[in-house]
């Protein structure tokens, strides 16, 4: 759907100028408007939809066959591109089909932007190794299974 596509692209704008805007560091905001950090619900994990979990999943089993030849050095820029454009086409989806209430899907944004930035980053766009994109990748995964209710989730293992 059109709205999907358009909330997509302006996520992935404002992400890649924001990233531009603050220096390349990512976890360094100047100003007021500073995004939300990840919270709980009240202490509780978000709910989550069967599309989201199964497109989590996807995203992590990809990187769970990835890590131990990103960690042996056994993979090239070819593999990273592939596994960019896997995360990133995952991600769309997610966006597109998730169905979550607003304050859920605003903190899933902040995942989202993780993923999409370690995916750039994988990409050999952000002139820092394509390596620091995979870590960045693991880590929004990791908040994921700490901040979302997502029954048997586990972390792929490098």
């Amino acid at each position: 759907d059109m709205n999907g596509k358009l909330l997509l692209s302006a996520l992935i704008l404002t992400l890649s100028t924001g990233l531009h805007a603050a220096g390349g560091d990512a976890h360094h905001h100047h100003g007021e408007a500073a995004p939300q950090q990840l919270q709980l619900n009240a202490g509780k994990q978000w709910a989550t939809d069967a599309t989201l979990r199964q497109t989590m999943n996807e995203i992590n089993q990809a990187m769970g066959k990835a890590l131990p030849l990103i960690h042996g050095n056994r993979f090239s820029d070819g593999d990273y591109q592939a596994l960019a454009a896997t995360v990133s086409q995952k991600v769309a989806y997610a966006v597109e089909n998730c169905k979550l209430d607003a304050k859920a899907d605003a903190m899933l944004h902040l995942v989202i932007a993780d993923l999409l930035a370690g995916a750039e980053v994988m990409e050999g766009k952000a002139g820092t190794p394509r390596h620091d994109g995979a870590v960045q990748v693991m880590q929004a995964l990791k908040s994921y299974g700490k901040y979302f209710r997502h029954p048997g989730w586990k972390l792929a293992q490098g």
